[in-house]
């Protein structure tokens, strides 16, 4: 594959391992190239370092939490942050800080 095509990059930022695990496969099989980082202090680091074509962000992570990533590399990083999460109240703590 030539630079020209190179696959576009997706960081999945998730601590559940099995999550993770089954939607980089599905990813990767449908011709992404996937990452993985559990840890969101590290994540704020890889984000900005690499640059991935859309991130898909938990908002409870062990380290910096999604909100907190978001945050932090949203000066720095100019593509769709997809966030993830099945609380309510994060939702509604989003909305208020316009994230």
């Amino acid at each position: 594959m030539s630079q020209e095509e190179k696959l576009p990059k997706i960081l999945i930022v998730e601590d559940d391992e099995r999550l993770a695990r089954l939607t980089q496969e599905y990813l990767i099989r449908n011709g992404l190239e996937v990452g993985v980082e559990p840890d969101g202090n590290r994540a704020i680091r890889r984000i900005i370092a690499e640059q991935p074509d859309l991130v898909v962000l938990d908002v409870m992570l062990p380290g910096a939490d999604g909100l907190t990533v978001c945050r932090e590399v949203r000066s720095q990083y100019h593509h769709p942050i997809l966030m993830l999460t099945a609380r309510t109240e994060d939702m509604d703590q989003m909305a208020e800080m316009g994230v």
